[in-house]
């Protein structure tokens, strides 16, 4: 018998994606100190695949434990540029000097998606996805900071591509739903495999 489906997220994007497939979820956030977990792992040298996959998982126990009669998703998505690991941005500085160092170079996104049944985890998945920007302004780049500012500091790297972000693009290389945070199609693959929603 299919399972309740818990979110362990508190974005409202990852929880619309699901609705849109017609995937009934209940949305918990897990509250984890990301800050300092990306900080210890950082410091022993984890890889952002890794450091992504870790914080999904983290996520998916802490609501599992709470929940162990349901089936348990935990997400996270990290932005990679030349080695270094960028998060959302506090402030709209920081926003500002992300998206300046981001300007007229490649990015990547990871999408990890980690599921836990009976409070033990049971599949996961980490999504790749390759971004090139323009070389914008620095006029237009005030102009969308002006526009878009507070919502952009929800995302990772200062743009919501479902948005204005889009615009600051050159090049997109891989799938839509991982540059939102998550790897939906992979996720309902195996949902699927496990009779959880229909096939």
């Amino acid at each position: 018998m299919p399972r309740d489906i818990v979110l362990a997220s508190g974005s409202q994007i990852r929880a619309s994606l699901f609705r849109a497939a017609a995937v009934d979820v209940v949305a918990q956030q897990a509250r984890i100190d990301e800050t300092t977990v990306r900080a210890a792992l950082a410091a022993e040298g984890a890889s952002p695949r890794d450091t992504a996959d870790t914080l999904a998982e983290m996520k998916a126990r802490k609501i599992s434990e709470r929940r162990p009669d349901a089936l348990v998703i935990g997400c996270d998505q990290i932005l990679e540029h030349r080695g270094e690991m960028l998060g959302k941005p506090a402030t709209l500085d920081t926003a500002r000097a992300q998206l300046m160092r981001l300007r007229g170079d490649r990015h990547t996104l990871l999408a990890a998606a980690v599921i836990y049944v009976d409070a033990e985890p049971v599949w996961r998945h980490v999504g790749v996805a390759r971004l090139a920007m323009h070389r914008f302004s620095d006029a237009y780049l005030d102009a969308y900071l002006a526009r878009n500012w507070p919502g952009i500091g929800d995302s990772v790297g200062g743009y919501k591509l479902e948005e204005e972000g889009v615009r600051l693009f050159a090049r997109i290389e891989g799938d839509h739903f991982t540059i939102l945070g998550l790897p939906l199609l992979e996720i309902l693959s195996y949902l699927r495999l496990r009779g959880e929603i229909v096939a």
